[in-house]
């Protein structure tokens, strides 16, 4: 059977513009390109762990049978959701099978007719795919701009309060996933709470990696009370499988009614569940997080050590940015640090905007002084 011209086509510009993804099989690299912040996924203790937990719940059960409203809100949900709203400081958590549906989820059933959604220009795609197929109008503000987004709120603020009768949501996330910033969400909780905006951050880079405790920078900062939701998710730092929407318990309550991401697909099973209570259980243990931190700080000392600073994103997170402009030189790029054992990913256009693209370092509690001096140097003698 022949196959569609006009997706033909499509395919065809990709590989003419040396951005045609595929996809890249078993890496046996040096690992500087997963979420596995903390080492959590490969960690045997959290592998016993969850097996124990299930073994005492008397848990024999591979899939959940169901969707949540019918057959699949199994046993372990409701402590699990318990914990993460205590954990979090949260009124309630809602757990959705992954950071995509929670954010389709919740985007395009909150926001409604004659509502308003302000959020920055890098917001991920989850996002942005809610907001288009919800019914809100919405617009970006300049990425970690205050300023902007002052403007934006002030323009819309009588057209949404007064002649809507609405609401404004802004969104943003607390660490960006192809950046590796932060926002200044001081300001812009101060910004959301003078425009009666309700505050929406997407914690999926942040839980695990800040906080005392690695609750995520909206609690090291001492902001959750102030928040309408937050998005965290289970498959960066937690190094397992899933995400919650923390929020007062009406929040969840509508969410349950209207979030046609967790109402019409079948629920996490057992496993994943108790996965992701016993990489929380894992958290209490600030040995790897303080090793990840650490390994922050070497890197960037490296960075001005190697003179590679300028071409990096400013980050204090486990996500850091080499800006190197055109898809061909960032492949080739990172393909010589391949040759050389060093796995650190490529990003093109047009998942970043064109002259933007740049190779992501991720950084994780086991990597090693020695890698680290060894693949910024490297990277020295292949950059300008």
């Amino acid at each position: 059977m022949d196959f569609p011209e006009k997706l033909e086509a499509r395919l065809r510009d990709r590989e003419d513009k040396n951005a045609l993804r595929q996809l890249p099989g078993k890496v046996m690299y040096t690992d500087f390109s997963s979420n596995d912040y903390l080492g959590l996924a490969r960690s045997a203790k959290v592998y016993r762990q969850t097996e124990r937990i299930l073994k005492e719940g008397g848990i024999v059960q591979n899939g959940a049978t169901g969707s949540r409203l019918l057959t699949g809100d199994h046993s372990l949900y409701s402590g699990a959701e318990e914990m993460l709203a205590r954990f979090h400081k949260a009124g309630a958590a809602l757990v959705f099978n992954s950071g995509y549906d929670a954010n389709t989820g919740f985007f395009s059933s909150v926001p409604q007719r004659g509502d308003i959604v302000l959020y920055d220009e890098l917001i991920h795609a989850s996002i942005r795919d809610g907001i288009q197929t919800g019914n809100a109008s919405a617009y970006k503000f300049r990425h970690n701009d205050p300023e902007d987004l002052e403007k934006k709120l002030l323009r819309g603020y009588e057209k949404v309060k007064g002649k809507y009768g609405g609401e404004f949501y802004v969104v943003t996330e607390s660490v960006f996933s192809m950046d590796g910033d932060s926002p200044d969400l001081e300001t812009i909780v101060v910004l959301a709470e003078k425009y009666k905006a309700r505050l929406v951050v997407d914690e999926a880079h942040a839980v695990g990696v800040f906080g005392r405790a690695g609750e995520g920078l909206v609690q090291e900062l001492g902001l959750q009370d102030r928040m309408f939701a937050r998005v965290i998710t289970f498959g960066k730092a937690m190094g397992c499988h899933g995400a919650a929407v923390l929020g007062p318990q009406r929040l969840k309550d509508y969410l349950v009614n209207f979030a046609r991401s967790l109402i019409y697909t079948t629920a996490l099973p057992p496993h994943s569940l108790a996965t992701m209570l016993a990489a929380y259980r894992e958290l209490s243990g600030m040995s790897f997080r303080s090793a990840l931190q650490e390994n922050i700080a070497f890197f960037k000392s490296e960075l001005k050590t190697q003179r590679l600073d300028s071409c990096f994103v400013e980050s204090g997170s486990a996500i850091h940015c080499c800006i190197i402009p055109g898809n061909e030189n960032v492949r080739g790029i990172a393909g010589k640090l391949r040759d050389n054992g060093f796995d650190v990913k490529a990003i093109l256009s047009p998942t970043v905007p064109r002259g933007q693209e740049r190779l992501r370092f991720c950084l994780h509690s086991y990597n090693t002084k020695k890698e680290i001096s060894e693949v910024l140097k490297l990277l020295a003698t292949f950059v300008e």
